[in-house]
């Protein structure tokens, strides 16, 4: 196998494997990784539709948000997060706002994907990264979700 087969096939091993710890998955092959991967989603898609309520503000003051984190393993024995953020409309200084919650959190982020403007939906994905070590000052999935809505609220306030 050449050096860049292996670079891919290292690659996509590290994808699977990301992929089985966001879904808990304990498959063991790629095909079962990925049947694993679509129940969860599926099971998601299924709590997403029966609980919107739970998912954040919709009133109609407030566009619709969801805002999901997810822990995840890193390399290292890193604890992350995946965290989603998603609204009908963005505001003002919302990216802004997100990001420095993750900065005052302690959170590095190692990945994002945003889509963002004016008057058109709001798009987030992350992948972050805790800075903090201790088990006092640990953060936790709950504590990244209430400071991202929080963010949110105060771009909603301005």
């Amino acid at each position: 196998m050449s050096g860049k087969d292996q670079k891919k096939a290292t690659a996509l091993e590290e994808k699977l494997e990301f992929l089985r710890s966001v879904t808990k998955s304990s498959a063991a092959n790629e095909t079962s990784i990925l049947v694993d991967a679509s129940k969860y989603i599926k099971e998601l898609k299924d709590k997403v539709s029966q609980k919107p309520d739970q998912l954040g503000g919709t009133s109609s003051s407030m566009p619709m948000q969801r805002v999901s984190v997810s822990s995840v393993e890193l390399e290292k024995k890193r604890r992350g997060f995946r965290i989603n953020v998603s609204m009908e409309k963005s505001q003002p200084e919302l990216l802004t706002s997100v990001l420095e919650a993750f900065e005052e959190l302690g959170l590095d982020v190692l990945d994002a994907d945003v889509s963002c403007a004016d008057d058109t939906a709001f798009r987030l994905e992350a992948l972050g990264s805790s800075q903090r070590e201790d088990a006092e000052t640990s953060v936790d999935e709950k504590m990244v979700r209430q400071a991202v809505l929080q963010a949110i609220k105060k771009c909603m306030h301005h």
